[in-house]
């Protein structure tokens, strides 16, 4: 029998494998090659535009009285959202490199101190400045220094721990949002229950030596690239729509026919009346809000830097629990993804070799603001203006944190026609 299987293999199967690539390469391989050489092009123009690109960080000092609801936030990032989708002609993207415009917003403590920041490019600062203070007409907008640049990557005297969040579940389902927590009725300042509060809370509390930064990378939406399920979709990927993946969502929550929008059930040929929970209109409803306003594509990530013997392993916890509000059973939350993956046994990372490249490359990452594109290109969702509003914006007096200085009023320059 072992003959036998040995002859068949070699006179018949090899043969024919052989054979179809023989006369499938003259075809195959410059269409493989032709799709890699692009990518690679495609990759080489975008980072030379990102090079050449000239960016600003912005810090918004907030006021005493801040009384706005995120809802004001939710605006400005709808104004952002105009920004538009970037290049829009194949030369621009497929011979200059054209990207879509991204933003960064951070939250960022050092020792306790709280600062918001918007990393955007220079072309954008007036745009996003001015609808910043469109909202917010007492907050100080000023240009600083990165304060990136003021970490080295130490390893023997600096402890760092990072990584990057993603949803729980299908990014059609939303999060709990300020409008579940009732900030969109502007209840008295005394009775808000600001889902940011704990967060505000955890950065302020950090000792001196100890910093933790959120980063929250955000660019306009349009379509995505499916996940590959076969070989030529790896090399030819096809397209989706976030607002269609969630119409299905909701067709297969209510069980029903996409297209008559009836039930998909029947019985003797007639439709069967079918069986929806409360629960299950609740979600259906809350994903068809969802939709209905503009998204942004998202990456997150969270960093914790200790000083020598300032390291504290209870602050990884609270940076990640400190996102828990936002979460639902019945809906989406956030969670860890990609980061320093713990190893458990001295074979699995030589003189912690491997854990020092995922530091260097986290840090490296949140420096560069880079989620979009090369070289730390990731995997990211959707978020739409309401969620993202929920996660960032200005808190009032609600957030009491000692440590989270306000300014006592905006500084305006005096009218030029003062007589001297």
């Amino acid at each position: 029998m072992t003959e036998w299987i040995y002859a068949y293999l070699s006179q018949v199967v090899f043969p024919s494998i052989f054979d179809g690539l023989y006369f499938a390469a003259p075809i195959a391989l410059p269409l493989i090659f032709g799709v890699l050489f692009l990518n690679i092009w495609l990759d080489y123009v975008r980072a030379e535009t990102i090079r050449k690109t000239k960016n600003v960080l912005l810090e918004i000092k907030l006021p005493k009285e801040q009384m706005k609801s995120p809802l004001a936030m939710e605006l400005a990032l709808n104004a952002l959202h105009q920004s538009g989708p970037g290049a829009s002609t194949w030369y621009d993207v497929y011979w200059k490199g054209g990207i879509k415009p991204w933003f960064s917003l951070e939250l960022v403590s050092i020792g306790g101190d709280i600062h918001f920041f918007i990393w955007t490019r220079v072309s954008n600062r007036s745009y996003v400045e001015s609808q910043i203070y469109a909202q917010y007409p007492n907050v100080e907008i000023l240009e600083v220094e990165d304060y990136t640049n003021f970490i080295k990557h130490d390893k023997e005297n600096l402890t760092v721990w990072g990584c990057e969040m993603t949803l729980v579940k299908n990014d059609a389902y939303p999060i709990k949002t300020y409008v579940d927590y009732g900030l969109d009725k502007n209840p008295k300042e005394e009775e808000k229950i600001d889902p940011m509060t704990p967060m505000i809370e955890f950065l302020g509390a950090l000792d001196p030596g100890e910093q933790v930064w959120y980063q929250i990378v955000v660019q306009f939406h349009k379509n995505r690239n499916k996940k590959p399920s076969s070989i030529w979709e790896y090399f030819f990927p096809k397209e989706t729509d976030w607002k269609k993946d969630a119409q299905k969502v909701i067709d297969e929550i209510l069980k029903r026919d996409p297209k008559t929008k009836t039930s998909t059930e029947k019985v003797e040929d007639k439709p069967q009346i079918t069986i929806i929970s409360d629960g299950e209109k609740e979600v259906a409803k809350a994903i068809e809000r969802s939709i209905a306003k503009n998204g942004f594509d998202v990456g997150i990530r969270a960093l914790y830097f200790a000083e020598e013997g300032r390291f504290n392993g209870m602050n990884i916890g609270g940076m990640i629990g400190s996102w828990k509000q936002y979460g639902s059973n019945d809906l989406n939350g956030f969670k860890p993804t990609r980061g320093l993956i713990p190893f458990n046994y001295p074979w699995q990372d030589f003189r912690n070799i491997r854990k020092n490249r995922v530091k260097v490359a986290l840090f490296d990452a949140y420096r560069r603001r880079s989620f979009f594109h090369a070289p730390y290109k990731r995997e990211n969702f959707v978020l739409n203006t309401e969620e993202l509003a929920t996660i960032y914006h200005f808190p009032g007096s609600v957030a009491q944190t000692p440590t989270f200085k306000r300014i006592e009023a905006k500084k305006v320059q005096a009218p030029s026609n003062i007589p001297i």
